[in-house]
């Protein structure tokens, strides 16, 4: 019998091989050697993997229960866990929606800079590599995906790059 975490690994498993399989009827453009379902195979299948140790955790967690070997109480603290999960979201909906006004770079520097802030209540002392963090990951994801893949990210209405 599986619990709520391996039935939701096995329902994320099927969805991500079912789409996987739908990627193989995508055309392969002649020119350039990455067609359009690229990027979409490598995060199924690293989709389908996740889902897939999900459910074997799951089902080692239940067997050891059942031997009885410490079957592990459910985690105190619960409410606090929706409450980041929530501000997660929040923030998340934050960056969407600053991303058209101004811009990937900016909008994703500043999620990458707010998300810890907003989920630790005191990462002040590492606030430099924070900053240093937020920087680098909008720099080297721009730098990846204009200058090296040709994709254009979103450029901001209010900034223009």
């Amino acid at each position: 019998m599986l619990g709520r975490d391996g039935v939701a690994g096995l329902a994320c498993l099927a969805g991500s091989l079912w789409l996987l399989a739908l990627t193989r009827g995508l055309p392969q453009p002649a020119l350039v050697p990455v067609g359009p379902g690229f990027y979409p195979r490598i995060v199924l299948t690293v989709t389908a993997v996740l889902s897939a140790v999900l459910v074997a955790v799951d089902l080692l967690a239940r067997r050891r229960a059942r031997r009885g070997a410490g079957a592990a109480a459910a985690p105190a603290g619960t409410p606090r866990n929706a409450r980041l999960v929530a501000v997660t979201f929040a923030v998340f909906a934050g960056y969407v929606v600053l991303m058209p006004l101004v811009g990937f770079r900016l909008s994703t520097t500043l999620f990458v800079l707010a998300l810890p802030f907003a989920l630790e209540p005191a990462p002040r002392r590492h606030w430099l590599r924070i900053v240093l963090v937020a920087a680098i990951t909008a720099w080297l994801t721009h730098l990846v995906f204009e200058g090296h893949l040709s994709v254009l990210l979103p450029r901001g209405r209010w900034t223009g790059f």
